[in-house]
């Protein structure tokens, strides 16, 4: 090794790098991130006030290029770049990011749309008076100093901060393995807080909360509730539920106002936000949205449609927009340099410790100053009253060092004493002159005292404290703008603010879906020919039909086997000929997935199941309660054999019977125990054994007190009694429930029904016809029915809807599927 390059010194990399790291979190911690309880300030930040004071921009003096400080306080105090000290000083001037902003700002300095501030040669700003405060008595030794980056000048490591800054503007910060959120609050009530610790330091923070009620922020809104500022009250951590305030106008049409946004919202992403969900569907019911905001103050106006309820649309808004924030408080502050936690009543102790010790040390600064001015008096009145000697020494001195000399050994002064009486003007010997030196004297002298008496009672400087406070809170202090409401936020269930009622879902071919109440549909007389219930596009056709509530879960099965689950009141409404939304802008599937079945669920729980059945005569059950988490991204419900798929799922009750139905018209009644519960990778066992070219087409549950209601393709139906067709054994050919032929076309739909259901009959061309069940007759096994729809060559029925105990009142035999009117 070359001898010139030193010794190498060998180090374990784990050491070095546990150590390296160390070294950079707790720089972080201490010189970025985090602020220090005193003065609430990060050092970038104090360095920016300080620098400012330094250069005299002061509230009442004139204001500078923002460059200009931006260069000052780079070149002398933090070398960390310019954007970034420009960016801070941004922020201590806007009246949206702080409630008692620091720095006055003339130009653009940004706004609550997210707009960035002009550049720093644009800028200009100066001290807002509140920084006075802060930096009230810095020049009085009242605080440590500290070399600067490059030791040639020194810096403040706290500013003597006359206000509570931290418990006023709050902060925020990320650190290395910790984080600070502090909230802002309001200056009377931090005031009232300080004076009431002074008075009893022994206070609870439950005593405390009396006058403090809560945070305050610059941008106003409301809170709701209290608890969550409590505990972190208590403890320093907390979460507050913060709302934007808003208001409703009009009557018929009515429209939302916002006024007030939560702290810290974009309010432009905020208004983007909220049209992507009304673009994308995913809140119904607003009709148009502006921002009519100006320097009278903020207005989002958003119309809602005829009839929409506007607490709905809040409360959607609320659930997915920044409309309604959490405040996350943690109270994380440097306390001697030392990250710690703090409760409100830390916060405020050690603000008063701190002002204790600046007062303090402000006094110490101004006896010493009073001692020395009383030192120069006490030896100007010993001059005068000997000025004949004092003259005579000096006019026979042949240097003033020898003057002074001779001075202090004659009267037994300080160095400091005969250099004032040297320094002495005539004009101080006129007898008018001779009175000031005393009377100026005597002040000094009192000014002693009052010193002297106030650093012996702490008492008393605490007194100083609070009235200095109390002054500091009516000078910059103001109302409350953020309002509290005593009510919690509950999280608001969008179902329990939907009407009940029974509607069909309907979904297309080409993946359209829709719900529409089932009242707008009127019976028909046994074959009529129904209503259009959907506008579809060319070679698109209905191709799935289902009555459920709105309040019940819907089970989506899809071919490849997977299962989602939705609300049924989540899928869009549409009226009898609108075409409806994709399924894929509501459910997580892929391109290549179809639903093949819908099954409406109440609740998940272990004792009721899924029965499903695929194309070539597969069955399994399933709890419902295996399903739970499909949601709409899904879960495997069946597993597929090639060239195999899903064609029907119901939900079974325990020990309930099945029916087998096929296209070709045979079925298989199953005992409830003949199929076992299964796990969702399962393919199941084989249900009925078909004949070449026959298909498995539905699964009834078996109710002995309903019937079994048949339709064909070409609509012509029956009932028949599940009493006609005895139970056999899983994997046999079953019985002949269905006579088919050219005139019928294939079975289409077998569903259970009662007497007095009433259903609703879907064709592939988009028409709905609503009939009374116990109008169709009831048959044996091998009949094929009466028509029930009457359809063209071209069209053909697709499926039946149940609807229970179907109103009768509403039944019109003689006229087509028409919309109800009020």
């Amino acid at each position: 090794m070359n001898e010139r390059l030193g010794k190498t010194i060998p180090i374990a990399i784990e050491e070095e790098v546990r150590e390296s790291y160390l070294n950079y979190a707790m720089s972080v911690i201490v010189s970025r991130a985090l602020p220090d309880v005193r003065d609430g300030l990060k050092p970038v930040h104090r360095r920016i006030l300080y620098s400012m004071s330094e250069i005299g921009l002061r509230h009442d003096k004139p204001y500078k290029k923002c460059g200009r400080i931006v260069g000052d306080v780079l070149g002398k105090f933090h070398p960390h770049g310019d954007q970034s000290i420009y960016d801070a000083l941004v922020r201590l001037a806007q009246n949206f990011s702080l409630r008692f902003p620091l720095v006055q700002g003339q130009g653009n300095f940004g706004s609550i749309d997210g707009d960035p501030p002009a550049a720093m040669r644009y800028t200009e700003a100066r001290l807002a008076n509140t920084a006075d405060a802060m930096l009230k008595d810095i020049k009085k030794e009242t605080v440590d100093f500290e070399p600067n980056y490059d030791d040639s000048i020194k810096e403040p490591t706290v500013l003597p901060a006359a206000i509570p800054n931290l418990l006023l503007n709050g902060s925020s910060g990320i650190a290395v393995g910790m984080a600070t959120n502090m909230p802002p609050h309001n200056f009377r009530e931090v005031s009232a807080a300080i004076c009431a610790q002074i008075d009893n330091p022994e206070i609870t923070a439950d005593e405390l909360l009396e006058y403090i009620l809560g945070p305050d922020f610059p941008t106003a809104g409301v809170i709701h509730g209290t608890k969550g500022y409590r505990l972190a009250a208590h403890t320093g951590r907390g979460k507050v539920v913060l709302r934007a305030r808003h208001h409703v106008e009009g009557s018929d049409k009515q429209t939302l106002i916002v006024t007030e946004i939560p702290y810290q919202v974009n309010k432009a992403n905020l208004i983007v936000r909220i049209a992507d969900l009304v673009r994308n569907k995913k809140i119904d019911g607003i009709a148009d949205l502006r921002d009519e905001s100006d320097r009278g103050g903020m207005r989002i106006v958003i119309e809602l449609k005829k009839g929409t309820n506007p607490q709905v649309v809040l409360n959607s808004l609320f659930t997915h927009t920044s409309l309604q924030v959490n405040f996350n408080i943690n109270n994380l502050a440097l306390v001697d340099g030392k990250p710690k936690l703090l409760n409100l009543k830390g916060m405020i102790a050690e603000f008063i410790k701190h002002r204790q010790l600046v007062v303090r040390r402000s006094c110490e600064f101004e006896l010493k100053k009073a001692k020395e001015r009383e030192s120069v008096l006490v030896g100007l009145k010993l001059a005068l009253a000997n000025i004949d000697e004092v003259v005579e020494i000096i006019k026979e001195s042949k240097t003033v060092a020898i003057a002074q000399t001779k001075l202090m050994d004659r009267f037994e002064i300080s160095t400091m004493q005969s250099q004032a009486i040297l320094d002495m003007k005539l004009q101080r010997l006129t007898s008018l002159e001779v009175q000031k030196i005393l009377d100026e004297l005597g002040e000094i002298r009192k000014k002693i005292a009052f010193l002297d008496d106030l650093l012996s009672h702490e008492e008393k400087i605490l007194t100083m404290i609070k009235e200095e406070t109390t002054e500091l809170s009516s000078k910059h202090g103001s109302n409350r703008v953020t309002r509290i409401s005593p009510e919690e936020v509950i999280q608001v269930n969008i179902e329990d603010m939907i009407d009940e009622e029974d509607v069909v879902v309907v979904i297309s071919h080409r993946g359209f879906i829709k719900r529409i109440s089932a009242s707008l549909y009127r019976e028909q007389g046994r074959g009529g020919k129904g209503a259009k219930t959907s506008d579809l596009k060319e070679n698109d056709f209905i191709k799935h039909a289902f009555l459920a509530s709105t309040h019940t879960h819907i089970l989506f099965v899809t071919s490849a086997g997977k299962a989602y689950w939705i609300k049924v009141f989540e899928i869009p409404e549409g009226s009898r000929t609108s075409r409806g939304r994709h399924l894929q802008t509501i459910l997580e599937f892929e391109k290549n997935e179809d639903i093949t079945a819908m099954v409406p669920l109440e609740d998940f729980n272990s004792e009721s199941s899924i029965f499903m059945a695929t194309k070539l005569g597969f069955v399994k059950r399933i709890a419902t309660y295996d399903f739970r988490n499909a949601k709409t991204r899904g879960i495997v419900a069946i597993h597929l054999d090639e060239g195999d798929s899903l064609v029907a799922a119901t939900l079974v009750n325990a020990g309930e019977d099945v029916f087998i139905a096929t296209r070709y018209g045979k079925g298989l009644r199953l005992s409830g125990t003949a199929v076992r519960m299964m796990g969702r990778n399962s393919r199941g066992p084989r249900g009925i054994r078909m004949a070449i070219g026959d298909e498995l087409m539905a699964v009834c549950p078996v109710k002995l007190d309903e019937t079994m209601l048949l339709v064909s393709e070409k609509g012509y139906g029956k009932r028949t009694r599940y009493d006609d067709f005895s139970p056999h054994s899983r994997g046999t050919g079953g019985q002949r429930a269905y006579a088919t032929n050219a005139k019928t076309g294939l079975l289409v739909s077998a569903l259970s029904i009662h007497e007095d259901d009433s259903c609703i009959g879907i064709s592939a061309l988009g028409k709905a016809l609503r009939f009374a069940a116990g109008k169709v007759s009831i048959m044996g096994r091998t009949a094929f029915g009466v028509r029930i729809l009457d359809m063209s060559d071209d069209d053909s029925v697709i499926g039946i809807v149940r609807q229970p105990n179907g109103d009768s009142e509403n039944r019109d035999v003689s006229g087509y599927l028409t919309e109800e009117k009020e």
